[in-house]
């Protein structure tokens, strides 16, 4: 069998990523079975095959072992060949939508793993999850399981965000406590009936979703349906039984002895901080995001905020420029997994601004390149025409710049964009807007990192910008907070929380929360 195109084009072009899907790829896999020549591109560190159907994956797949994402969502595999486990440098792993039944317990090898989606199978039961320990994302929505307490170890100190929703879970362990960094907590349509005391030791919980469940306290059930995290919380603390107990210090001038300790302790922290990062905290009427149904499926991931006082020269502008380039190819895996954007705040007009997705024929924007207003289709083919052209006239076999990233938008049907007064300022992941470019002038920025991986991926994203750029400007930087909304105004996420921008590997920067 003669390799599928996009194998020898990666192939030649000595390319890092590749993305199969579609009705092409299916009438290959009809006619002559899947082209096992991919797993000979053992540079990959990008492997991208869904909406298929695919209903195997060869034993050849552990030669890649540079990859770091494979997405397999959206195919028809019901098992999970166990090379897939043998792949050590693995972080992100997308196996949503198939119709896989069980998890092999030899996932416990990805020890660099930190996103994971399950959701959408058949799964009835969890893996050990414990030595996975830098996992910070768990979906494992709308399968059947109906118990998750193996998941709940202290190991998994980094674990923010689980999704178990639509399943057949009765029982809220009491050791979702050793959970201590969950954030997100998603349990909607399942049977719990009691939730326990120890959910409120999960201290750093900002959104609690347990709608749909048969809750017999009718009045936590109706804190429930409002969507009131805070409440809810504040009501187990009061109302729910705990399998344990606190232990608390032994005396009052125990308690006041250890506070001013440790008030001490921070004080001194604090005076020894070359950096300070002041965080204003959002107003009813600051500006905000409202995050569209229709991108969530897209890039449904975003977190944004302010810099004010920002001060360029020219040199410093340029420098910048390059620090924004380097990130992408670093953390955001060169924008696989979330791309930075930065726009001048002062020419953002009005309070809020949506994020949404456009088909690429209605998708208006005034690129970047000093182009006129070009549709989103018209953008994606004259670059690639652009590619091309600059490939062969300086014979190379890799794109450069910014046509390198055009294939995240292959066969795509919708693109997402974000709009203020109705005009598209970016367009992740490819370029924002001439309009609200930053310049050497501009001294607020708007900030926005989106991603179609996670939410924790976008906060690990802009806590690295936000720290790389305290040290860029060598002085004090005051951010505000941006909130992210739904259609009915009710807020999903903001930037930064109490629990983010936490620099655990530097004591030169101290967070000022105001």
């Amino acid at each position: 069998m003669a390799p599928w195109p996009e194998v020898l084009t990666a192939k030649n072009e000595n390319k890092r990523e590749i993305i199969l899907n579609g009705a092409k790829i299916n009438e290959r896999i009809k006619e002559k079975g899947f082209d096992a020549a991919i797993y000979e591109l053992t540079a990959l560190n990008y492997l991208n095959i869904h909406d298929s159907i695919l209903n195997e994956v060869q034993d050849e797949i552990g030669n890649l072992q540079n990859l770091q994402t494979l997405v397999l969502h959206s195919n028809k595999l019901e098992k999970l060949n166990v090379q897939i486990f043998s792949l050590a440098k693995l972080k992100v792993l997308d196996l949503s939508r198939n119709l896989i039944g069980k998890v092999p317990e030899e996932i416990s090898k990805l020890t660099h793993l930190d996103t994971l989606n399950l959701s959408m199978n058949q799964i009835e039961e969890l893996p050990d999850l414990s030595k996975n320990t830098k996992l910070a994302v768990v979906n494992a929505s709308k399968n059947k399981l109906k118990e998750f307490d193996i998941i709940c170890k202290q190991e998994l100190n980094c674990l923010s965000d689980l999704n178990l929703s639509n399943n057949e879970i009765e029982v809220l362990p009491h050791s979702i406590s050793q959970l201590v960094s969950l954030k997100n907590f998603y349990l909607e349509v399942n049977k719990i009936t009691v939730l326990p005391g120890e959910l409120v030791d999960c201290n750093k919980l900002k959104d609690v979703r347990l709608k749909q469940n048969p809750v017999s306290d009718r009045r936590l059930l109706k804190l429930i349906d409002q969507c009131h995290t805070k409440q809810i919380l504040d009501y187990v603390k009061q109302h729910c039984t705990r399998s344990t107990v606190i232990a608390v210090s032994n005396t009052k001038k125990d308690a006041k002895k250890n506070n001013l300790h440790t008030d001490t302790k921070q004080v001194a922290e604090m005076d020894d901080a070359r950096y300070k990062i002041h965080v204003k905290h959002c107003v009813d009427d600051g500006l905000r995001i409202l995050v569209k149904e229709d991108v969530k499926s897209i890039r449904g991931h975003i977190l944004a905020c302010l810099v004010h006082n920002v001060q360029f020269t020219e040199e410093s502008f340029k420098k910048f420029i390059k620090l924004q380039t380097k990130l992408h190819e670093t953390i955001c895996e060169k924008r696989n997994s979330a791309t930075i954007a930065t726009h001048d705040a002062k020419k953002l007009h009005g309070k809020s601004i949506i994020y949404t997705a456009c088909p690429p024929t209605s998708l208006m924007i005034k690129p970047l390149m000093g182009w006129s207003a070009i549709s989103g289709a018209e953008l994606y083919a004259k670059l690639q025409s652009e590619a091309d052209a600059l490939r062969k006239e300086k014979k190379r076999n890799v794109y450069s710049g910014i046509h390198k990233y055009l294939y995240l938008l292959e066969g795509k049907k919708m693109y997402p964009c974000l709009m203020a007064d109705e005009e598209v300022i970016s367009f992740p992941p490819i370029t924002n807007s001439d309009v609200t470019k930053i310049s050497i002038e501009t001294t607020s920025m708007f900030l926005e990192v989106t991603s179609a991986t996670s939410q924790f991926i976008c906060k690990k994203v802009m806590d690295t910008l936000i720290k790389e750029m305290v040290t860029f400007f060598d002085t004090d930087l005051f951010l505000e907070q941006v909130k992210n909304v739904d259609v009915e105004g009710n807020m999903k996420a903001i930037y930064p929380s109490r629990v983010d921008l936490v620099f655990e590997d530097s004591d030169s920067i101290e967070v000022i929360r105001n």
